[in-house]
């Protein structure tokens, strides 16, 4: 798999771009998780959120978005991390965040990043230095917990 990534603003995103990334967090979050929710939640395109996206060809494979620190408290919101089913198994989620840590230093140095993260995944987000920092809860059915990761240096 030949991946081309792209992080960029949500003024930079053509119509068919956003239409993958809605089409793919939707097939994930909505679909296969069988939650119904609001995942038009206003916040892609407030402040200078950025849209982190793994292309293979024409085919979004990998997305993520990071939230503006300076509209939540001073901290990049790292947010619907998803991997498209048919390229799972690949390491494509290692290098999403691997991107994503890379792009947020250079965006935002001194910021920390925090996340709602799925309860089974706390490991997973370990591996990158976020820890729990809250108990686990709810969210849309899932058990969550909210991860902080404090800036490198």
């Amino acid at each position: 798999m030949t991946l081309h990534w792209i992080c960029k603003p949500h003024a930079e995103l053509s119509p068919a771009e956003l239409y993958a990334i809605l089409r793919l967090r939707c097939e994930v979050f909505v679909v296969e998780q069988h939650c119904v929710y609001q995942d038009i939640d206003g916040q892609d395109f407030d402040g200078d959120c950025r849209h982190l996206m793994a292309w293979n060809d024409a085919t979004l494979v990998a997305y993520l978005r990071l939230l503006d620190p300076h509209l939540h408290d001073g901290e990049v919101k790292v947010g619907r991390v998803v991997t498209a089913p048919a390229a799972r198994g690949s390491g494509l989620g290692h290098q999403l965040m691997g991107h994503a840590l890379e792009h947020a230093a250079l965006l935002w140095p001194q910021a920390p990043l925090s996340m709602s993260a799925q309860a089974h995944l706390q490991a997973y987000y370990g591996r990158y230095g976020f820890t729990a920092c809250s108990d686990e809860y709810l969210e849309d059915g899932i058990p969550h917990v909210q991860m902080r990761r404090h800036p490198q240096g």
